[in-house]
């Protein structure tokens, strides 16, 4: 209906994941750059995680329009709770593979085939996992089997998993999932856009839907929605869905936030607001301090020697990823450095005259190498630190010690 009225030729907010709308804000654009970089591997895990409606199957669609089909072959896989035979048979359902028996055994065999006959054709196969929080523990094990297939020494799977939070935490903490974690080349998790993003998220889509200028937005309208919303995308597009409904329907060619302000009063009124505002999040979270607050005391005295500031571990863990992702795009940077002296030396004649060229980049490759071992010893030091710091602070808020302080 507002489409008509504002001269749109489609639904600019639309829900379903569409490429064409694709908006690469500053979270989306690191998301690309990790998955440029992993993907460039050609092998192990990239895990890319983010809250309901953060843009995970979004990022996913505006990489499968990217992709060149006689370059990569692509299998996608929506998960539901899967076990480890289950998720066998739906990854060769997705490749197109019949399986006879219908037995694991059978699954294995046609995908192993087919990753050869592909490989043989010059293609390189991606396996992507959306929704892969729903995964048992065993489906996760073994998706880290099927990456073990090999032609030669080349790995002949690589695979994308996409997942709420909590699949990240799953990955962190399970031991059963030690070996996955050690082939995970490139993770990123998907955060809110800033207030400064909405403005140009909300023309950007309007404008892929044919805006000309109307509807016009008085300034304060996209900081109001981002405090509704949370900065979170299909958040966003639900609250603009009506938004425009209620501008068309008044004949409105300026949005202002007063019409914000009585469209949240009717998804308040109609029980949506819940889906579209982080204010439940924020009342758990407050929950959670309130309780925190409540049980200090009682904490302090029952173990005066431990005293936990819960607040700069935070800082302290926020610090410690902004450090990490500092030093894996020092990696990635030292990788393709390292890759173009290796070419250069390739490359390099064999001529006696060039003895001396050819020893000096033979040096700077041995210099490269040892700046990337160094780099990689470095990611997995403060990997290791990481994941101490946040298994304390999980063990005292979900354990013994902050239980029964609250208790």
């Amino acid at each position: 209906m507002f489409e008509d009225f504002y001269g749109l030729r489609a639904r600019p907010f639309q829900l379903t994941p569409d490429p064409a709308f694709f908006f690469e804000s500053a979270t989306h654009r690191k998301a690309l750059s990790y998955l440029g970089y992993g993907l460039a591997q050609g092998e192990g895990f990239v895990v890319i995680t983010g809250e309901v409606g953060a843009g995970k199957s979004t990022l996913v669609a505006h990489l499968m329009a990217t992709i060149d089909p006689a370059q990569l072959t692509v299998g996608l896989v929506v998960t539901s709770a899967l076990n480890g035979e289950e998720i066998v048979h739906v990854v060769a359902q997705e490749f197109g593979l019949p399986v006879a028996g219908h037995d694991k055994a059978s699954a294995l065999g046609a995908i192993e085939s087919f990753l050869h006959s592909e490989a043989r054709a010059g293609r390189r196969c991606l396996l992507i996992v959306d929704e892969a929080q729903n995964l048992s523990v065993s489906a996760i094990e073994e998706l880290r089997m099927l990456s073990n297939f090999q032609l030669g020494a080349h790995p002949l799977l690589q695979t994308l998993l996409l997942g709420q939070p909590e699949f990240r935490a799953t990955l962190l903490e399970s031991p059963e999932l030690e070996q996955l974690r050690q082939r995970v080349i490139a993770t990123h998790h998907l955060t809110a856009m800033t207030v400064r993003e909405v403005k140009p998220y909300v023309e950007h889509r309007l404008a892929c839907a044919g805006w000309q200028g109307q509807p016009v937005f008085d300034d304060d309208v996209h900081a109001e929605i981002h405090a509704a919303t949370g900065g979170i995308p299909r958040r966003i597009n639900q609250v603009l869905n009506r938004l425009l409904l209620l501008g068309a329907v008044e004949q409105k060619t300026r949005i202002d936030a007063e019409m914000l302000r009585e469209v949240l009063g009717e998804l308040d009124d109609d029980g949506a607001r819940a889906l579209v505002s982080p204010q439940s999040d924020a009342s758990v979270q407050g929950a959670a301090q309130t309780s925190a607050q409540t049980s200090a005391p009682a904490f302090a005295a029952a173990a005066p020697a431990i005293a936990i500031d819960t607040a700069a571990t935070a800082a302290m863990i926020e610090a410690a990823l902004t450090h990490r992702d500092m030093q894996i795009d020092e990696l990635q940077r030292a990788v393709l450095e390292l890759a173009a002296v290796a070419d250069e030396a390739r490359n390099a004649p064999a001529r006696q005259d060039d003895g001396a060229a050819l020893a000096a980049l033979t040096d700077q490759l041995a210099q490269a190498q040892a700046q990337v071992a160094g780099l990689e010893a470095r990611l997995a030091e403060q990997e290791a630190t990481l994941r101490h710091m946040l298994t304390m602070l999980i063990e005292w808020f979900e354990g013994g010690e902050g239980h029964r302080a609250a208790a």
